[in-house]
This record gives C-alpha cells, structure tokens and sequence, in this order.
C-alpha cells in the first residue's frame, strides 16, 4: 500500500490537515479506535483568535505572558496572524459558531485573556460540534481500530508506518507521514483526556531518536469535577470562570484572591496550584460556585455541563460542585519547526498536541489548542503541497515481529499512572522525581510489551525533563521536599 500522506489521529489536527488535502491525492488517516474518542471532542470553552488586526499584538502578549517566558515569539505571531484566517475558512466551507439573535458572532473570554475573543458553539460543546463537522466534511478513507506501532526510518527519511490493524501488523508505504495522535492523558491517573491517548507516538518517536522538547510542561485544569471512580473526570471548562463561576472551599471564602490578584481568571497553573496549596494548608474540599448565573442562561450557554451534572445529582447552577485539577494538556512534544516539520527526518510533520511548536511556553493560554492545531495543520499540508514532487524512491521494510502486550502489562499501566499522579503532577519534589525515575526504569527492565514501552519512555522522558529544570516556572512547580 502507497500513499501520498498518511496522518496518524483524527482529531482537530489530523481532520483540517486531511481537510486541506486535494480529493486526488492518495490519503490515508489511521485512528486509533472510534472516531470520537479523541480530546478535540471533549474540549468545551472554543477556539481563541485574534479577533481583527488590532487583536493581534494583545493576542500575543496574552500568549506570551500566560507561557511565563518560555514562548517562542515567532511561533506565537506565527498563530496569532493567521488565527482569523482559519476560522473564517471553517465557517465559509459551512461550520457554526454561536451568535446573537441579529446574527453577530458571540465572543467569549476565559482566564488570562485581556478581552472577549473566544468563539464557541453548541455553548459548551465546541470540540463535539467541531469534531462532526470535520468528520462529515473529511474527503479521504480511514483506517480506524488500527495503531502505528513503527515509523519506516532509514538514512533520516521516513518512508511510511507500520500498523497493529486486527492483531496483525503489516507496514503502509507514503511519501509523507503526518502525526496527529494527541497528548499523553493515559499517564497520569487522574486526568481529562479520551481514553486513547496514551503516549504512543511520543515513545515511539524516542525509539527512533526523535527528540522530544519540554516534556516536563504539563498542564492541569484547575476545574475538574472529582466524585467519579474513572480516570476520566468531567472537565468544567474555563468559560464559566470567565462569565462568573467562582472557586471558594467548604466556608464559602473566595481564596483565590489570596494568591492571585485576579482571582479566578488568573492562568491555569496559577488557580491549580493555588487550590492544590489551600487544600493542602486547610484539609477542605474546593468548589465551583454558580450563583452569578441565571438558571435559563445557564442551560442554554452549558447545556451538556448542565445534563451531566443533573445526571450525577446537582441542581445548577443553584448548588456548587466539587472539583480538584486533574491533567488536561501536553504542552511539550515532538519538536517541530514552524513548517510542522520534525527537524533531521525528511517527510515527517508533527501537528496539534502531540507536537512542540513553542506556542505554549511553560503554560498554555486557555483555547489556544484548538487554535494551534488548524494553524499548523494547514502549515504542513502548505508545506507537503509545495515540495516538488519527484519520485520518490520506495524502500520496502520487514514486518516488526515483537510481542505488543502481555497480560500482565494491565496492572503495570496502572502502577504507572499512579507514580505518574503522586511524584509527577502539580507539585513536585526531586526526590518524588528521582523515585518516580527509578520504578520507570525498574518497569522498563521487566518483560512488557511494545505498547506499553511507548508510555515509559514518554514517562521517564517527562520525568527527566522535570529534574533537569530546577527552578520552578509555568506549569511546573518543583519544591524543596520539607516546603
């Protein structure tokens, strides 16, 4: 089998990036199991732009100042200049935003932002109408319940994959690969990914020599909802915080202000730590309050939020809700220029969350994700579509024969996530680190399967990111153990 370009993942990024892919050329997305399962479709809040040219420089100084000084500022401009672009290409080719009775778009803010420039639609349901409408719209095949467990690397140039489809593997040849297959949720125990990211491509790219890039920048949502017994919890998006939600604990006292003057629209990693210090001082549960809101407002501008939590009990907005952070978001990744392209391996490209583009910084302003992942979706099929296409040598590779999992790799992931969680989270220590280090590499050492290779290389490289940056900056926080 021969492509012109296979993407791995079929979220925001892989879907634009196979948007923007003429219908005759050859393409292949591969995803990994049912098409929903994927982060784009439970992200709430909407997708940040720069509203008009005006925007663009108060964009970027939001960007850079949520990211804590480790933002590339190219790359944030690069994100910024053509945000208006994208999303005025999703609506022309027919997507929905949500707007006033007159018909004017509705902007929105969340923490961090200096002004209201966040498209939504659905109300809470952005990422889920996003995700259809990329669906209904994508013009090539897919190859779904299938996973890429090798790239076809030899002499620097990536000649295809190599896919686990049906408990059989069999390689898929392309003139360019594409990842597109999401953060690293599935490491940690408690967090709000979709089920299937796990890390897969991160560790596999270590395999192959790939460098990875500031892997120790993972973010955690403040706002998650935690009386559930799965690892997926119930994310309360940063909207409702930025039209009113408050955070107070078991007395009612809005503590936030006590650490952030901007209280609950200070950045992510400020309100998870903050909550994370006063849970710690005090013993008392968190909570997010609604009482600013109207209960007919409430309903229409979170309708899924207000269904779930109807589900689990709560009358909203009149009662609160528990919450606690929990892991959201990858910001460090496979390392990429501003192209998509991954540096030293010709015809590979790496799009989204899965992806390093420095956008980020230390900490993720809230709905630049979805925002990154058009932009530079459409970066490297502009990349891919300019490269002059002469032949392409075809260089055939042996099937990988190797065990994938064992039975016992099961109990093993769960012992991972759990280190993960306890010495790898919003508070960190160097000996919680060190320790965390020494069982990755004990587990490494065991008989354990590919698949499960693939998350204690992305583990152990998060690990020894973290160690290697002392000092505490964005996202990531590591204390002295007796603080």
């Amino acid at each position: 089998m021969q492509y012109d370009v296979i993407i791995i993942g079929a979220g925001v990024a892989g879907l634009y990036a196979a948007m923007n892919i003429p219908k005759e050329k050859k393409v292949l997305i591969i995803n990994k199991r049912e098409t929903f399962k994927c982060n784009t479709f439970y992200a709430q809040g909407g997708i940040a732009l720069a509203v008009d040219k005006d925007d663009i420089p108060l964009h970027v100084k939001d960007t850079l100042a949520a990211g804590d000084g480790l933002c590339e500022q190219k790359a944030v401009e690069v994100l910024s200049d053509n945000s208006r672009a994208v999303v005025d290409d999703l609506v022309t080719r027919g997507f929905e935003f949500d707007r006033d009775e007159e018909g004017n778009l509705l902007y929105t803010k969340e923490a961090a932002h200096s002004t209201n420039r966040i498209m939504h639609a659905g109300g809470d349901a952005t990422g889920r109408y996003l995700h259809y409408f990329l669906l209904s719209n994508n013009p090539h095949p897919m190859l779904s319940d299938a996973r890429v467990v090798d790239l076809l690397i030899e002499d620097g140039v990536c000649y295809g994959v190599s896919v686990l489809d049906h408990r059989e593997t069999r390689n898929i040849y392309a003139r360019d690969v594409i990842i597109a297959s999401g953060g690293v949720g599935s490491l940690y125990e408690y967090h709000t990914n979709a089920p299937t990211i796990s890390a897969d491509m991160q560790g596999l790219c270590l395999m192959k020599g790939i460098e990875l890039e500031r892997m120790e920048m993972m973010q955690f949502h403040p706002t998650v909802f935690v009386n559930s017994s799965d690892a997926q919890k119930l994310l309360l998006t940063e909207a409702l915080r930025g039209e009113g939600a408050t955070v107070e604990d078991e007395a009612g006292e809005r503590f936030l202000f006590d650490y952030d003057e901007r209280g609950e629209l200070a950045s992510r990693d400020i309100v998870s730590k903050s909550i994370y210090d006063h849970n710690k001082k005090t013993g008392m549960q968190t909570y997010l309050a609604f009482h600013n809101f109207e209960k007919e407002y409430f309903i229409h501008r979170f309708p899924n939020i207000y269904k779930s939590l109807k589900l689990l009990g709560y009358d909203v907005p009149q009662q609160r809700v528990p919450i606690s952070p929990a892991f959201h978001y990858a910001i460090g990744g496979i390392k990429t220029d501003l192209d998509a392209r991954v540096p030293n391996v010709e015809n590979l490209y790496a799009i989204g969350e899965v992806a390093s583009t420095r956008v980020h910084g230390a900490n993720r302003l809230a709905s630049n994700s979805l925002l990154e992942g058009l932009v530079f979706a459409k970066r490297a099929v502009e990349d891919i579509l300019l490269k002059e296409q002469k032949p392409k040598l075809f260089k055939e590779f042996d099937v990988i024969d190797e065990v994938m999992s064992y039975k016992e790799d099961k109990e093993k992931k769960n012992l991972l996530r759990q280190i993960m969680w306890q010495n790898v989270s919003i508070v960190r220590t160097k000996k919680g680190l060190a320790h965390a280090l020494e069982q990755i590499n004990a587990l490494l050492k065991e008989k354990i399967g590919r698949l499960l290779k693939f998350r204690l290389l992305t583990a152990r490289a998060i690990v020894q990111a973290a160690l290697a940056r002392e000092k505490s900056i964005g996202v990531h926080t590591i204390i002295e153990e007796n603080e």
